[in-house]
């Protein structure tokens, strides 16, 4: 499917808008697909095979970093990390609340203990000015998060992990090909965590992650780590886990690794266009758009709007009535999770998480998304708030918005 193809005006407005079709993807690349995993299935080489090498050094050069090292998904990708730097009792990690779960588990999960930072408002992730007044002597490691595909602000995190002898482990699960001052995502800090969800930018037909660094001896350790620890056979060095990728799952990443640049251009152009059609209705005070900071390049895995005043949760069933997709990401903040009350965090202790935990809504911005279907979702927002004069069919938006910038 060509560029031009997935931005047609069809299907037709009135069709349902998914906030996902991973079927379109498919159908565009099911050749190549099917053909990759008859290779697999006629090598019988189906745990770490010639095709996860293949990944590892295709990954390695994408990121810009020495090495990659391919294992079972992207939680897995966060612990091994956390297992390498020697993380454990007693520790303490820096990170955001406002992420997936799996951030905070893996250094769960090892018995240190999360200490949940504050956001920037502007970009959802971890505010470096509330850094500094958090480290401890306890302190081990920073884990900034790269939310819905944009860098954190990683310079004055660099700074810090430098003065205070503590590593970074980047939590780029969502933002593969995400670039801060030109450095990529994942090879910033000490390591990088990717995930393979199907729902990513690089998907995959099942779990799978990935470990970046710069660091010959962290690469040696994740290798080793991944592998229950294991070195020669029946060996074992380390106590490690069993995190490997499966060769099916690689061969499909190596069929999609070409294709991500252009579906990253797509998302780009997505996000471009629901800001000029959002601006065409003068809904930038019901729905405040998200921003892209100075020296980024925002591969945007989510579209998040807030919707402030409490209306974020009305708005969005009027979506779903009209079988328009979107989600929450993330309703509850990690501070205030069950399993993290003995942490002891109140409500009230990370306003900015809280506040976009109150007011974040993802709408559709998948490469396949038409334009025609992002018109929809923008009418149907605008008539939620009320603002309907003008509405004469799906291009009106597109009519007005060039109309406004002229």
């Amino acid at each position: 499917m060509t560029a031009k193809q997935a931005e047609s005006p069809h299907p037709a407005p009135s069709a349902p808008v998914p906030l996902i079709d991973m079927g379109r993807q498919y159908a565009a690349i099911e050749s190549e697909v099917l053909a990759a995993i008859s290779r697999v299935c006629s090598s019988g080489k189906f745990v770490l095979g010639p095709d996860c090498t293949e990944l590892e050094q295709a990954l390695a050069k994408y990121c810009r970093a020495k090495h990659a090292v391919a294992c079972a998904s992207g939680s897995d990708a966060l612990l091994l990390a956390l297992m390498a730097l020697d993380v454990g009792p007693g520790d303490e990690v820096l990170l955001p609340s406002y992420t997936f779960f799996a951030t905070a588990a893996a250094v769960a999960r090892l018995g240190a203990r999360p200490v949940f930072v504050d956001i920037e408002p502007e970009t959802f992730n971890l505010n470096p000015a509330l850094i500094r007044r958090q480290i401890t002597a306890k302190t081990k490691a920073i884990m900034p998060v790269h939310l819905y595909g944009q860098c954190a602000e990683m310079a004055p995190l660099v700074d810090l992990a430098r003065d205070h002898d503590l590593a970074i482990v980047e939590d780029a699960a969502q933002a593969i090909g995400a670039e801060y001052g030109g450095q990529r995502a994942g090879a910033i800090g000490d390591i990088g965590c990717f995930s393979f969800y199907p729902t990513k930018n690089l998907g995959g037909f099942g779990d799978g992650g990935l470990l970046t660094t710069n660091h010959d001896h962290l690469a040696d350790k994740l290798r080793l780590l991944r592998v229950h620890g294991m070195q020669p056979r029946y060996h074992h060095r380390l106590l490690g886990i069993n995190s490997r990728l499966d060769s099916l799952q690689a061969a499909v990443l190596n069929v999609k690794l070409p294709h991500l640049d252009d579906w990253t251009q797509r998302r780009q152009r997505h996000a471009a266009r629901y800001t000029q059609l959002f601006t065409a209705y003068g809904l930038e005070r019901g729905v405040k758009l998200p921003q892209t900071a100075a020296c980024r390049r925002h591969v945007w895995n989510q579209y998040i709007v807030r919707v402030p005043d409490g209306r974020r949760d009305a708005l969005r069933q009027h979506l779903t009535d009209r079988k328009i997709g979107s989600e929450i990401y993330y309703p509850v903040p990690l501070h205030l999770q069950e399993c993290f009350t003995h942490l002891g965090y109140q409500r009230g202790d990370l306003p900015e998480t809280e506040r976009a935990a109150a007011e974040t809504l993802a709408l559709p911005i998948f490469p396949e998304l038409t334009a025609a279907e992002q018109e929809l979702v923008v009418r149907e927002t605008a008539a939620f708030f009320g603002v309907r004069h003008g509405m004469e069919g799906p291009n009106y938006l597109k009519r007005a918005a060039e109309k406004r910038i002229a």
